[in-house]
C-alpha cells in the first residue's frame, strides 16, 4: 500500500492501533536506560510515546501524514515530547549511528526492499545501541491470525537476523499475541540485536 492508501485508512478511524505500545516492546525496552531513539514506521506513534514518557529523546518516522498528525495531538494529550517526520523509508536515511534505539515494528515490505531499510536501520545504531525488529511471522499464514496473507511480506527469525550484519543478535524468535475475538493468537517474528560498544 503507498501513502495515500494508509492515509485513507487512519482517517478512517480514531486509533487505527492501540494507544498503548506494543506488547513486545513494551516487554524488551522496559528495562533499557533511556537514550535517543528513532521509531521507523511509527503509524500513529504509539511506541514513540511511551519512549518518550519513559524519557527516551523519540523521533517517529512514517509515511502518512494522517498518522503522523494523529501521533502529534496524541503526544501532547500525554504531555510528552517525540520529533515527527513524515517520510518514505524506501528513501529515507536515519542519522547514521545516531541512535541508541533504532525500531522496526510491523513493517512488511517486499524482501528486496526491506533489506535496504533494515540495512539503514542497523547503520542507524550507535555504538552500545539496540536494534528491535517486530513483524508478522510467515507461520502466521497457517498457525495463527490476521496480517497479511502474502507470504513474500511476511517474516522468519532467520530471515531478519540474516540482514543484520554488523550486529550481535541477541534473541530471534516466534512469539505469540492474543488477538482480542479472534480464536487463535497471532505469530510473530522478534529480533533483537546491539552494536558492541568500542
Amino acid at each position: 500500500m503507498d501513502a495515500s492508501a494508509w492515509d485513507r485508512r487512519y482517517a478512517e478511524s480514531e486509533l487505527l492501533w492501540s494507544a498503548e505500545p506494543n506488547r513486545f516492546v513494551a516487554a524488551e525496552l522496559a528495562d533499557l536506560a533511556p537514550g535517543r531513539a528513532v521509531d521507523l514506521a511509527a503509524g500513529e506513534g504509539r511506541n514513540a510515546i511511551w519512549l518518550a514518557s519513559r524519557g527516551w529523546r523519540a523521533t517517529a518516522v512514517d509515511f502518512s501524514p494522517v498518522a503522523i498528525d494523529k501521533g502529534r495531538r496524541l503526544a501532547e494529550a500525554a504531555g510528552v515530547h517525540v520529533d515527527w517526520v513524515v517520510a518514505d523509508l524506501l528513501e529515507h536515511v536515519p542519522e547514521p549511528a545516531g541512535f541508541d534505539l533504532v525500531l522496526v515494528a510491523y513493517l512488511q515490505l517486499p524482501p528486496e526492499q526491506l533489506g535496504a531499510v533494515l540495512g539503514r536501520a542497523v547503520r542507524a545504531v550507535a555504538p552500545g545501541g539496540m536494534l528491535l525488529v517486530v513483524g508478522h511471522d510467515a507461520t502466521n499464514l497457517s498457525d495463527g491470525v490476521g496480517g497479511p496473507q502474502d507470504p513474500d511480506l511476511l517474516y522468519t527469525p532467520e530471515s531478519i537476523a540474516t540482514r543484520l550484519g554488523g550486529l550481535r543478535v541477541g534473541r530471534a524468535d516466534r512469539v505469540r499475541r492474543p488477538v482480542p475475538g479472534a480464536e487463535r493468537e497471532a505469530i510473530d517474528t522478534l529480533v533483537r540485536a546491539h552494536r558492541p560498544a568500542p
